[in-house]
């Protein structure tokens, strides 16, 4: 069995109640091509995403509501309105199809923090989802902020792990005398830098140290951090040593024993990546993930090249075995 826990899509009643409610300036946005004119078919279709599924023996997903966040979306009232829509959606769908779904992640207006925390909550307890997801910045906010603090206190107590996904847009530009990025760079490279940033400042608020069982799930294997462990020991340590930096007050260990405490998952991983990911985080930190659809060919492409590239690896057949589902299986408390 093949455990996906990066599998997203746009639920299609879900997705009838959003285009009623999204703003008039939505027609250019890059997203409204997914979401409006089903360019891919396989994020709303499930007919269309069960074909690509049976070429793959033993895929089973975790749904995750794809980008873009909805608190980028709507104004907070239609947000609170629309998440309880997705995750009621969600959750019938995990129901109905128990072969194919094998849980969700909910979806939270996190523009209206009360309300978001009421939804996580009934989304875990009584719609039993597996986790909650989270976006690697709230409507320009970074995650360490006090308001987003009992999210992951909640979380904790519920052993259960949240999605870390990154969000970074074309708007935003990558120098700072032009009006937005080109040639897909803010896809392409800015999500991971905005993965490893969103760690980072987590780690520094002393998230950790509050909630020691605290479990969080970075999209794409973590971002940029795995390849740059000797920088990140070298230069926290160099400022420890030569400036008595203040900005390490909150914790209580090197930073580095922060960062592998994330988990992180396999999307877009080639063999010598994944490979860097499982020497840093550990064979039990690393899950199946394709980010399955987006791609050329609805989702097949990205489940065939990951399968593909974990059964590469130079690792034993145990650890493989764990990536592919037994640490979703821990984690999420699956019963297969």
């Amino acid at each position: 069995m093949k455990i996906d826990i990066a599998a997203h899509i746009t639920p299609p009643d879900f997705k009838k109640h959003l285009i009623k409610k999204l703003p008039q300036n939505f027609k250019q946005s890059f997203w409204y091509k997914y979401l409006v004119l089903d360019v891919n078919p396989s994020l709303s279709d499930l007919e269309s995403r069960f074909r690509v599924m049976d070429r793959y023996d033993g895929v089973v997903q975790i749904l995750t509501l794809a980008s873009p966040p909805i608190e980028t979306l709507l104004k907070p009232k239609d947000a609170v309105e629309l998440s309880r829509i997705a995750n009621d959606e969600l959750a019938e769908l995990v129901a109905k199809y128990p072969n194919r779904f094998a849980g969700a992640a909910a979806c939270l207006p996190m523009n209206a923090v009360d309300h978001a925390l009421d939804e996580l909550e009934r989304s875990v307890s009584v719609l039993g989802m597996k986790g909650i997801q989270l976006f690697t910045s709230i409507n320009g906010k970074p995650l360490d902020l006090m308001e987003y603090v009992p999210f992951f206190d909640k979380m904790a107590h519920y052993d259960l792990p949240i999605w870390l996904h990154p969000i970074r847009e074309r708007k935003g530009p990558d120098y700072a005398a032009e009006k937005e990025s080109k040639y897909l760079i803010s896809s392409l490279f800015g999500r991971a830098y905005e993965t490893s940033a969103s760690m980072t400042r987590l780690i520094f608020s002393g998230i950790f140290d509050r909630n020691p069982g605290l479990k969080i799930i970075t999209h794409h294997f973590g971002g940029m951090v795995s390849f740059l462990e000797e920088r990140i020991e070298g230069l926290y340590d160099l400022h420890k040593t030569l400036f008595n930096s203040e900005f390490a007050k909150n914790i209580t260990r090197p930073p580095i024993e922060y960062f592998r405490m994330f988990y992180c998952d396999t999307a877009y991983g080639n063999s010598p990546g994944l490979k860097c990911a499982h020497s840093f985080f550990g064979p039990d930190k690393l899950l199946f993930g394709t980010d399955m659809p987006y791609d050329s060919e609805f989702g097949s492409r990205k489940i065939r090249r990951t399968i593909n590239s974990i059964n590469q690896m130079d690792v034993s057949g145990e650890d493989k075995e764990k990536i592919f589902n037994k640490n979703a299986c821990g984690l999420l408390r699956l019963n297969f």
